[in-house]
């Protein structure tokens, strides 16, 4: 055999092994939707994004015209939304003359932002197949495409790519062990190739996608940054805090599960916590897991569900059974914990109370989160895995003011020097 047969060859061999993992992705995709369809009998959270996505091409059919002039913007789910919000904000105000698509895949996001101003539509992305993408840039149409961090769609991005349609990627994460990296994940590398260019949250990402030879890379930071910092720009107030707070030292628990909410309890119950107001935001504000929670303190508890009818001045702990407002409590608490890394689903926001100069705590599984790593070993962040430990430090921020305010000093300071990722984002789209 000849080189050049060789060489042929072996194309051959890639091309049919490509044509393999795209048949088998695709067929897991429609059996992904049997399965989401199946769950969705027994899973409230299923069942509504079932229900949305079925709506999805009604939706557009109703409010798009061949006219129209559209920009789509695409997020996993209320993370992803935020980190994006700064950039969306600015876009929208400068493309004014054009609608603006908002998709998620999560109802986390969707039931939460469906009524955001920065979107004229606001949609499911239906399932990733190769009739849902035709059909869907059918209608959309966008002059410019904007993915946040991560979700990755093959089939949508292969016809964004195939029609020649600007596309960019945002405050993008990526580690080694990314699907993109592998021998077997061509197919979603090869989706990386549809953005014209990607903005990166660190060098890491830039250099793991130089391996794979994605050259139009930008080292921008995360814009979440921006997004943070913003939040300092707008009127925080919220009266009913304000009446609870009544000027006494406040500890903001946010975004929190049960292995964190033990550690409260028992503070609260505690000799420790006297004189000491207390905010806890659950992640889970199901009644059966407010109610439990309440019935767990010995202090007295107010809901927000219940603020117009309780004492708010003379009670210790305020049980935030709502969502939606927690950026704006932070701007109140003297000391934060913010959930999620004391077990395994994940740490929470750890910047939005720290644009906010305060000291905070959170659990030890943080692994994963640069931002987390950066802000304890900058010292305004502390990381606990025991009841000892959480003790030990939340009433050294108490008794301690000076070490307190030091603390949340140096988280602040560390928002401030990571700001800068939209004003790139923007400098690139020439706006």
């Amino acid at each position: 055999m000849t080189l050049t047969n060789e060489f042929i060859s072996k194309k051959c061999i890639l091309a049919l092994k490509e044509r393999i993992l795209r048949f088998i992705y695709n067929i897991g995709i429609y059996l992904a939707n049997f399965g989401l369809k199946f769950g969705a009998l027994f899973n409230d959270k299923l069942k509504k994004g079932v229900v949305g996505r079925k709506a999805t091409f009604t939706i557009l059919k109703n409010n798009l015209n061949k006219n129209d002039k559209t920009l789509w913007f695409h997020c996993a789910s209320l993370g992803e939304y935020e980190q994006g919000l700064p950039v969306f904000t600015k876009l929208r105000h400068q493309y004014k003359d054009h609608k603006i698509i908002l998709s998620f895949f999560s109802p986390s996001g969707y039931d939460i932002r469906k009524n955001t101003p920065i979107a004229d539509i606001v949609i499911y992305l239906p399932l990733d197949t190769k009739t849902n993408s035709k059909r869907f840039l059918d209608l959309v149409n966008p002059e410019l495409t904007i993915f946040v961090k991560y979700d990755i769609w093959p089939n949508f991005l292969n016809e964004l790519k195939r029609r020649h349609l600007r596309a960019i990627l945002i405050s993008a994460a990526f580690r080694k062990n990314h699907i993109y990296f592998k021998a077997y994940g061509k197919l979603f590398k090869n989706a990386l190739f549809a953005f014209e260019h990607i903005f990166t949250q660190n060098e890491d990402s830039k250099t793991l996608l130089k391996s794979i030879h994605y050259q139009a890379v930008t080292v921008s930071g995360d814009t979440r940054f921006d997004r943070v910092y913003s939040q300092l720009e707008i009127d925080n107030t919220l009266n009913f805090i304000e009446e609870f707070k009544n000027n006494q030292l406040c500890v903001v628990a946010g975004s929190t599960w049960p292995e964190g909410e033990s550690l409260f309890i028992n503070f609260i119950n505690s000799e420790a916590s006297r004189h000491v107001k207390f905010i806890i935001a659950p992640h889970d504000i199901k009644p059966e897991r407010i109610k439990n929670l309440q019935e767990r303190i010995n202090s007295k508890t107010v809901l927000f569900s219940e603020k117009k009818s309780q004492d708010l001045t003379n009670s210790q702990v305020y049980i935030i059974d709502t969502v939606g407002i927690l950026s704006k409590i932070y701007s109140y608490a003297d000391i934060a914990y913010v959930g999620g890394a004391m077990g395994h689903t994940g740490l929470h926001n750890t910047l939005e109370p720290a644009v906010f100069g305060i000291p905070i705590i959170i659990g030890n599984n943080h692994i994963k989160f640069h931002e987390a790593q950066a802000l304890i070993d900058n010292g305004g962040m502390f990381s606990i895995s025991t009841k000892n430990n959480f003790n030990s430090i939340l009433n050294k921020f108490i008794c301690n003011s000076d070490f307190r305010i030091k603390c949340g000093s140096k988280n602040v300071e560390y928002i401030k020097k990571n700001r800068g990722a939209v004003i790139q984002i923007l400098n690139y789209l020439g706006k």
